[in-house]
Order: structure tokens, then C-alpha cells, then sequence
């Protein structure tokens, strides 16, 4: 069989991965604290939307916390998102992040971590581990406020 022949009878998509990072290394910030990361989400959370709907975002940080960017994961309902680990993990790998900051926030305005938002942590802190990105915090956002699991001892183990 000529080769066209073949390469008709099995067409596949071509993958490419790319990665462009357009802020040079040295002016990246360096996450060193839960309010520098909570300032960062807040200015690229939607105000129209924060106290309307769920949404859940990323931190991605190099090896020194320095961050690569943010990144828009899922938006939800009134009282809840649905999270594919998916989607973090190929944002993450693509960007080569070697940690993560997770967020969202709570329309209602109130800071305590439901059982469901620790089960998430916990199910992406083992997702990380396999893929050697660590989960370091999960903040629970609101115009005002946030709360830091990793700052209250929240963390799961």
C-alpha cells in the first residue's frame, strides 16, 4: 500500500505543548505569604462575580514561589463548583509549576472551609504528590477576607 494511502486510513491529531512565559524571570513575584497570594487573586477575580458565583482558580509557582501565573479553573453555581483535578494538573505541567496555591470563593462571604472544599485539598495534595507538584495552600476568598488552610493548620495530611 502506498504511504499516502496509509497515512489517510489513520489520521491523528498532532500534539504540540507550549509554554510562553512573557514576564521575565527576574520582575515575577515571590509568593511569601497567604496575602500576597490572596492580593494577586483578588485583582484577577471579576468583582461583578465574586459574591455571585463559585469560581476556582490556581496559583502557579516555580521552585523559589515565585509565580508564573494564575489560572481560571472552573465557575460554579451560588453554592458550589465542580473541580476537575484534570485540568490543574495539565495547567500545572504545562507551565512547569512546581507547586500551586488553590482558591476559590464563597458567595456567602463566610471563610470556614466546608468538609467538601478539605476532601478537594486533600484529593489534590495526593494527585500532587504522584506528579511531584506540591499543593501549599488553599485560600477561600471574599472582597474583603480570606482564610489560608495552610495558616490556620488546616491542611490535610
Amino acid at each position: 500500500m502506498p504511504q499516502e494511502d496509509i497515512r489517510a486510513l489513520y489520521r491523528v491529531n498532532e500534539v504540540e505543548i507550549v509554554y510562553k512565559n512573557k514576564i521575565p524571570f527576574e520582575e515575577r513575584i515571590q509568593i511569601t505569604s497567604s496575602s500576597t497570594a490572596y492580593d494577586i487573586l483578588r485583582q484577577s477575580w471579576d468583582d461583578n462575580r465574586i459574591e455571585l458565583v463559585e469560581q476556582f482558580k490556581i496559583l502557579l509557582l516555580d521552585r523559589r514561589h515565585t509565580c508564573l501565573g494564575v489560572s481560571d479553573i472552573a465557575t460554579g453555581g451560588i453554592t458550589g463548583c465542580l473541580v476537575d483535578p484534570r485540568i490543574i494538573f495539565a495547567t500545572a505541567l504545562k507551565t512547569r509549576a512546581s507547586s500551586l496555591i488553590l482558591a476559590h470563593n464563597h458567595p456567602s462571604g463566610t471563610l470556614k472551609p466546608s468538609e467538601a472544599d478539605l476532601d478537594l485539598t486533600r484529593k489534590l495534595m495526593q494527585g500532587g504528590k504522584l506528579l511531584e507538584i506540591s499543593v501549599i495552600d488553599h485560600l477561600i476568598v471574599t472582597p474583603h477576607r480570606y482564610c489560608s488552610l495552610a495558616d490556620d493548620g488546616l491542611m490535610p495530611s
